[in-house]
Parts: structure tokens; C-alpha cells; sequence
């Protein structure tokens, strides 16, 4: 099966691990990595895996490059995102953006993977919203949520320039979605980086509140299972702390997410979530494309 080609815009901390696990897959095959800091880590391993990098960011690959790649990742910012989603439709390129530049439709493979198969921007929210929004649809689909509240807590040691400088587009984008994807009338998200020593892995707090008189236990707690198994299956360091704590109408979820270890250490759970998602995303994308044009 032929691969989809693809390049990832942004050689920080997020964009060399998505570039370690696409390494892995069996329907992409990554040709560029853009960066613009010539000197850094993951331009050099880029180029070590014999990948043809650019330190003049996504202006320079379109002017010299723009055939290597139809889908480009971009693990920049939320403010550059929105400058280079500009660039990269004119182009006519497909994008699958890691901030929480909201540019596109949001995705979560585990609620909504097919649904934007052929939108040219889509959005994967944030770390936080991947790993706590399946668990308040997973409640929505059993019970109506009024309110939903996620904590995600992150080590400070994981956290990049980017991200420090999305938290206001983290919290706001976040939010949104737990309305849009998690089905809530009203969320709110928060995002906590704690710099414990030795650093914590992610933790998530899902706290919902379903409408009066719909609760039923035994569904809730069985949509909320088959969700965190279906997200074990590309994320696997995914897990529940303990069983789903339930009062009433009130439902309280912990979480954890424990890298893969690819790039950052096992703690760095909010990078592993975001590109494993993106490589989920991007691989179906490829399926879509190669059904389309086997029609």
C-alpha cells in the first residue's frame, strides 16, 4: 500500500516525538521536518533518519518543497497556526493541528475520528481535552451532562515554549470542546503545571454533573469503560486511578497518562496523547484517501 507523504511543521519537544512514533507506521511516511532553529534537537535527528529538514520555517518548504507532502502536522503554536493555516490552504494542503489555534474542526479519535475525513484543517483541541472530552461524551451518552469540569495537571518538565504560551488558547479551546465533542451545555477546563520533583506524569480530573433523574450507574460506568479501552488502543499508558466515583448526579473521573517514552521521559503524558492522536488521525485520513481513489 502506498503511503501518504507527510511533514511536520515545528522541531520542539512535540513535534520529534510525533516524529519518533510516524517513524512506525504503516500508512505515512514522514519526508520533512520544519524548523527554524537550525541547531536544534529534532531538525538533527530529523536529518539522522534521513529526512529532508528546513530552518526557515513553512515559508521556506512551500517555496523549495511543497510536492514532498500532502498533509503537514503542525506542533507550533496556536498564534503561528493561525498564520501558517492561511499558507498551508493555499497550498492545498492538508493540515492537523496540535494547537489549540481552533482553526478546523475538532477531532478525537475516539468520538468523532470519521466525521472530518475530508476537511483540509482539523484540530485535535489539546492534551487536555483528548484525554478528559472521550470520558464527558462517554457520560453524555448515558446521561445528559449540564456542567462539566476537567482538571489536567501536567509536570512543568513537559511542558515547552508552546505550550506555556497557548495556556489562555488551552483553557478557552478546551472548553468549547467539551460543549462541542463531549456534548455539555456548560464546561470549563483548567490547566494546572506542577513542577513536582521528581516530576508527575499527567493527571486528569473529569467532574460532570447529569441532569436530575437520569442517572443510571451501570450505564455510565460501562460507556465510560468501553471509551478508556477504545483509547488504551493508541494510547496505551491511558488508565483510570480508580473506578468512576459517583453521588447522585455527580460523576467524578481520575485519570493518568503515561508516555510511551519516545522522545521526553514517561511522565511527559500530554505530548504522548497529542501525537499519538495525530498519527491516529492522519492514518485514517490515509485510509480515506486510498478508498477514494480505489472508487
Amino acid at each position: 500500500m502506498s503511503k501518504m507523504k507527510v511533514a511536520i511543521l515545528g522541531s520542539g519537544n512535540i513535534g520529534t516525538d510525533l516524529m519518533i512514533k510516524l517513524a512506525r507506521s504503516s500508512e505515512l511516511e514522514l519526508t520533512s521536518m520544519i524548523g527554524i532553529d537550525p541547531h536544534s534537537d529534532g531538525l538533527r535527528r530529523a536529518r539522522d533518519l534521513g529526512c529532508v529538514t528546513f530552518d526557515g520555517g513553512l515559508k521556506a518548504f512551500l517555496e523549495q518543497a511543497r510536492d514532498q507532502a500532502d498533509l503537514i502536522f503542525d506542533a507550533t503554536s496556536a498564534k503561528a497556526h493561525i498564520r501558517h493555516a492561511k499558507m498551508l490552504k493555499e497550498a492545498g494542503k492538508i493540515a492537523i493541528d496540535l494547537t489549540p489555534a481552533a482553526v478546523g474542526p475538532f477531532v478525537i479519535p475516539a468520538v468523532n475520528l470519521g466525521e472530518h475525513l475530508n476537511a483540509k484543517n482539523i484540530n485535535l483541541i489539546t492534551c487536555g481535552g483528548q484525554a478528559t472530552i472521550p470520558i464527558v461524551h462517554a457520560i453524555h451518552k448515558a446521561a445528559p451532562v449540564e456542567y462539566a469540569e476537567i482538571v489536567a495537571t501536567i509536570s512543568s518538565k513537559s511542558a515547552g515554549p508552546g505550550t506555556r504560551a497557548n495556556i489562555d488558547e488551552f483553557t478557552e479551546t478546551t472548553s468549547h470542546g467539551i460543549e462541542l465533542i463531549g456534548g455539555a451545555k456548560k464546561g470549563k477546563a483548567i490547566i494546572i503545571l506542577n513542577p513536582a520533583e521528581p516530576p508527575i506524569i499527567m493527571r486528569d480530573t473529569v467532574h460532570a454533573i447529569v441532569r436530575e433523574g437520569t442517572m443510571n450507574e451501570s450505564e455510565v460506568v460501562r460507556s465510560i469503560m468501553e471509551t478508556v479501552r477504545y483509547i488504551q488502543s493508541y494510547v496505551p499508558g491511558y488508565r483510570l486511578r480508580n473506578e468512576p466515583l459517583i453521588d447522585g448526579n455527580r460523576i467524578t473521573v481520575f485519570l493518568e497518562v503515561e508516555g510511551a517514552g519516545d522522545y521526553l521521559p514517561k511522565y511527559s503524558g500530554n505530548l504522548d496523547i497529542m501525537t499519538a492522536a495525530a498519527v491516529k488521525v492522519a492514518e485514517e485520513l490515509a485510509k480515506h484517501r486510498l478508498a477514494k481513489q480505489a472508487v
